[in-house]
């Protein structure tokens, strides 16, 4: 069974967001809560972290994995950002949006998208997902933890556990996170394009 660490929503213990990291630093696959369901996280530069974490989900190699960045100077360095983008982006971040954007030869390509060369970036909000990005020394590689079959992610860690304690190496239990997806905007084609409307109001940003 995989490891669980029990943290405090708003203030985890620093020991045990080292543990987990440490597990993510081996290669391993942590289940977190977020600000959006819980999430299936790992180290971006692993060889076998994409594969892993679409296999958990059942995905292809054609859906979007995101990179998690814990602020807005890691963006820069995985995605092509121009003066207008970064504006944007400044005053959007942390919050509850998900961006496409143009990759950078720094993503590895198996983890962007295959024919269209973009990734999935946020930095989130969730103090949980803040602590571990703190610590760990790369960004994480993520994918929302929907189980196959259902179209929502799980939101109780006891959940989590049951179905995917014998199959990641960590749990973190901060107690149910509420579930509303991300706010998803296409920057990647100039125009930003709101591709699905979530806990994050377009309108905040300007758009429509």
């Amino acid at each position: 069974m995989s490891q669980l660490f029990e943290v405090h929503p708003d203030n985890p213990q620093s020991r045990l967001i080292a543990q987990a990291v440490e597990l993510i630093d081996n290669g391993g696959v942590v289940a977190t809560p977020t600000d959006s369901g819980y999430a299936l996280v790992a180290r971006l530069d692993d060889r076998n972290a994409a594969d892993e974490l679409r296999r958990l989900r059942g995905l292809d190699h054609r859906h979007h994995l995101t990179v998690l960045c814990k602020d807005l100077s890691e963006i820069s360095h995985f995605a092509k950002v121009d003066n207008v983008t970064y504006r944007l982006l400044k005053s959007a971040t942390p919050g509850p949006w998900t961006f496409i954007l143009q990759a950078t030869k720094e993503v590895p390509k198996r983890v962007s998208h295959p024919s269209r060369k973009t990734i999935g970036i946020r930095v989130p909000e969730h103090p949980v997902l803040q602590a571990l990005l703190g610590q760990s020394s790369t960004p994480l590689l993520s994918t929302t933890l929907i189980p196959s079959g259902e179209e929502a992610p799980l939101v109780d860690p006891e959940d989590v556990y049951a179905q995917f304690g014998k199959q990641v190496q960590g749990v973190i239990d901060a107690g149910n996170c509420a579930w509303e997806p991300t706010t998803v905007i296409d920057l990647s084609k100039g125009a930003p394009v709101v591709e699905r409307i979530g806990r994050g109001d377009p309108a905040l940003l300007g758009l429509d």
